[in-house]
């Protein structure tokens, strides 16, 4: 049951990082610049960001029932993104990805933490989960270079399909919904589940608008991103069963374990989106190519993800993220040395330094934001938690990608390099936010 449940994670990985390698593919195929480029990106991202009712309808009517239709809406999304004629439809069919992603996640973990209750039992089960689902992050450059370098980007996303059928036939013949879920007699806050994507959409579509220079369009999104945000705060204020029960907004712990996860997809999503561009477009590499070159990023992080998993239940959480963001801010600062070519040198020691960091976090991360609630609203922190690191995969390709602007371009290297130092920044930010998260 465990490893069915990590195959939701994986596939949501695994079209992250199986699409940063394709996307100079995909961009002469479709005839689109960075911008849709980073619209491919950001659609899916946004999607998993805004779409917090996955979470919590399952709290409500069940999560087994949430995750087998989050598995179907991706497989069918995964196909629609295969056949896409053009960028628009390519982009469309990745936010109904992400929204199919939006109702998994949160429904396979919270089933996870119901299965393993015990504190040390749950941090290993997590290590298991994040371990499993962090093999996509290797997996995905190698594989989707390799499928675009021989079949086509096409079969990123065709190659779904089966694996979605074959988790949705595991899923209903071996998971069970625990006893004593789901909760039927609670409202559902609808008016908060319409409000809270139009905040966090128009939050990362203002960051695009305003990186491109297009200010009207980010006037005009941030007027409105502002208004949604207000009208969700009054709505939650007034909801029989808010979204965000018991004052959860307002707890340090749980805020601060959400704000660590945000930080870590912020710097690795955007380091992982401008070293793509490095690689392929400054240093003309293959795609294959390229996503070797990426692996030091991303195999320390599937390797030491269950260490993390044993770290947390033997010291708790706050040593495994401390060490973390110490040793991901030490890496970032090689990006200093970046040059205007397609160098790999000052690249590789901030993608082994941000694969360790998010190796050692992303278990006890989770486990932090997770027992930060009560086991009732773990379906809404699992929510939570994957919307904060989506909402920062998408304002990192958004920022990262405004600042550093194409590799071909001379101020290119200049931007890393503002880039490398605002990185340092986050991470020395979130070992000071550790202070404050759960310790057990």
């Amino acid at each position: 049951m465990l490893a069915i449940l990590c195959a939701g994670m994986f596939l949501v990985l695994l079209d992250v990082t199986v699409v940063n390698v394709a996307l100079p593919g995909i961009g002469r195929a479709l005839g689109t610049g960075l911008p849709g480029l980073q619209g491919v990106v950001d659609g899916y991202a946004v999607a998993i960001a805004g779409l917090l009712l996955g979470g919590a309808l399952g709290d409500r009517i069940g999560h087994r029932r949430m995750t087998l239709a989050g598995f179907g809406l991706f497989g069918l999304a995964s196909l629609a993104c295969g056949a896409a004629p053009g960028a628009g439809p390519l982009i469309a069919a990745r936010v109904a990805q992400g929204a199919g992603a939006a109702l998994l996640l949160p429904g396979s973990l919270a089933l996870i933490t119901a299965m393993y209750p015990g504190r040390a039992e749950q941090a290993r089960a997590l290590g298991m989960w994040a371990g499993i689902s962090s093999t996509a992050l290797p997996a995905g450059p190698l594989l989707g270079g390799l499928l675009v370098d021989t079949t086509g980007w096409r079969w990123i996303f065709l190659l779904n399909v089966p694996i979605t059928a074959a988790a949705i036939a595991g899923v209903r013949a071996l998971v069970r919904e625990p006893a004593g879920r789901p909760r039927p007699g609670a409202p559902l806050d609808r008016a908060g589940m319409v409000l809270a994507p139009l905040t966090l959409g128009g939050l990362v579509w203002t960051v695009i608008a305003a990186g491109h220079g297009h200010r009207e369009t980010a006037a005009g999104t941030a007027v409105l991103t502002l208004a949604a945000a207000a009208a969700f705060v009054a709505a939650e204020r007034r909801a029989a069963a808010p979204m965000f029960p018991g004052g959860l907004l307002r707890a340090p712990a749980f805020l601060g374990a959400n704000a660590i996860a945000l930080i870590m997809n912020l710097v690795t999503n955007g380091v992982l989106f401008v070293a793509t561009l490095h690689l392929q477009q400054a240093g003309h590499r293959s795609a294959l190519a390229a996503g070797a070159m990426l692996l030091p990023m991303a195999v320390p992080l599937a390797v030491l993800a269950p260490v993390s998993g044993r770290l947390t239940a033997r010291f708790g959480t706050r040593v495994p993220l401390a060490a973390g963001a110490a040793v991901a801010a030490a890496g970032c600062l090689s990006l200093l040395g970046a040059g205007q070519g397609g160098g790999y040198g000052a690249l590789l020691p901030a993608l082994l330094g941000i694969g360790i960091g998010d190796g050692l976090i992303v278990t006890a991360v989770v486990a932090a934001a997770m027992r930060a609630v009560a086991p009732a609203h773990a379906g809404l922190a699992g929510g939570v938690n994957n919307t904060a690191r989506q909402v920062g995969t998408a304002l990192g390709v958004a920022v990262f990608g405004a600042v550093a602007g194409p590799a071909t371009q001379p101020a290119f290297a200049s931007g890393l390099h503002a880039l490398a130092w605002a990185s340092v920044a986050l991470w020395l930010a979130a070992l000071a936010l550790t202070r404050i998260v759960p310790a057990r």
